[in-house]
């Protein structure tokens, strides 16, 4: 569905640069050109930028990717696995990851099957799972709440006695009993306002998908279509193409850094994000002690790589900070001792708990990492295996995060 030709977009963005040109020459001789101060032509300006930039970070994607390679590898770098000879490596004991395949890509520009419009996106999202985490947290930072609506499913998933079988998504607003047999609810889990369905799956289903069930979706509530359930690049296009429209003059993708941030995405995703899974998933010990290695090895690298900058590419927060907060937030409460990582703590790496303190303060953040939410995280985690048992500790989580430790 996504097919905007090149030479469209290169005309958008010099039709854009025109108008800025033709109004800047109403300006006295005095104001330079990158300081305009009329509020619609730095507006126009910016909208030029992310234009130009759109057209860069989508110069080898402009249709929808066909190849699992493609999708594999996606507009916004690693989105998965390796999906080589995945049902085999699964048997010996590896997890491996499958593929978002809604990839469709929202631009700026009124003919593009989906374009950038304030009302029309809606994300259905769950509070413990980190691929949604990123999501809402590029939302928040680049203040598109009133932008992009949200639906939030319940973070424990549907048993074999359901409808529609086990292990899916679904809205629970009044909440539930869960599997250790007690009641519980949280006030920001939602219906599905938009489709009215009890399960993601069926709003794949109505959208004429039918291999899919998982979440984070991009929802176009104009057409009823999936734009994207790739987290990675929903996450892209909040920090590029809905700049015209955020409330945030962040740049999360800037032009200067973007191969440093490709860089520390990917391997970011390899050994933190996809990596605690890989420990915490497997099923042979000699599968997890390798994955339980590189997790550790990965913060060891990050402690260091955060010696010298506040943030992971530089002195400003950028797409890859936002895609690591996730997993380092669920890490003490949750991966230590869910997925068995357990050799540290974070508050034993010095600049990474820093790190987090500094992130913890960026405006929009409380909504999307507040107690509540850890809550889901646990819950999500530890409700639905074994017993169900939910931990109750570690206590002070995750205020802890915002505070220096006192070893420090």
């Amino acid at each position: 569905m996504h097919s905007v030709a090149t030479k469209t977009i290169h005309y958008n963005s010099t039709r854009i640069l025109s108008t800025i040109l033709a109004a800047s020459t109403l300006l006295p001789p005095s104001s330079a050109f990158l300081r305009l101060s009329s509020p619609h032509i730095r507006r126009q300006q910016r909208r030029f930028n992310t234009t130009t930039r759109t057209l860069n970070i989508m110069s080898d994607t402009s249709k929808k990717p066909r190849t699992t390679e493609a999708l594999v590898k996606g507009a916004a770098g690693l989105t998965t696995d390796d999906q080589a000879n995945a049902e085999k490596r699964r048997k010996e004991g590896e997890f491996v990851r499958g593929v978002s395949t809604a990839r469709n890509w929202i631009e700026d520009t009124e003919d593009a099957p989906f374009p950038v419009a304030s009302g029309r996106y809606h994300l259905y999202v769950a509070y413990n799972c980190p691929w949604c985490h990123r999501v809402l947290l590029g939302r928040a930072i680049q203040g598109l709440e009133d932008v992009v609506s949200v639906d939030v499913l319940f973070p424990t998933r549907s048993t074999d006695d359901e409808p529609l079988g086990a292990n899916l998504w679904k809205f629970e607003k009044d909440g539930q009993v869960g599997q250790n047999g007690k009641f519980v609810s949280f006030p920001s889990c939602t219906v599905d306002t938009v489709m009215g369905k009890k399960y993601v799956k069926e709003v794949y289903q109505a959208a004429g998908i039918d291999d899919q069930k998982s979440v984070p979706i991009l929802f176009d509530k104009q057409t009823k279509q999936i734009v994207s359930n790739e987290s990675a690049e929903i996450l892209r296009m909040f920090g590029t193409v809905f700049q015209t429209i955020s409330t945030q003059t962040l740049d999360l993708y800037p032009e200067e850094n973007r191969a440093k941030i490709d860089e520390v995405n990917d391997f970011v995703y390899k050994a933190i994000a996809n990596g605690a899974y890989k420990a915490g998933f497997s099923s042979k010990q000699e599968v997890y002690e390798t994955a339980y290695a590189s997790f550790f090895d990965g913060l060891d690298k990050l402690d260091d790589m955060l010696s010298s900058s506040k943030f992971l590419v530089g002195e400003s927060v950028t797409e890859a900070d936002i895609r690591l907060f996730p997993p380092l937030f669920r890490f003490d409460p949750v991966y230590h001792s869910r997925f068995k990582l357990n050799k540290k703590l974070l508050w034993e790496y010095k600049n990474i708990w820093r790190w987090m303190g500094d992130m913890m303060a960026l405006p929009g953040m409380e909504p999307v990492s507040n107690e509540e939410y850890l809550q889901h995280c646990k819950q999500g985690y530890f409700g639905r295996t074994g017993n169900g048992t939910v931990p109750v500790g570690p206590p002070g989580y995750p205020e802890a995060y915002k505070h220096k430790h006192w070893s420090h």
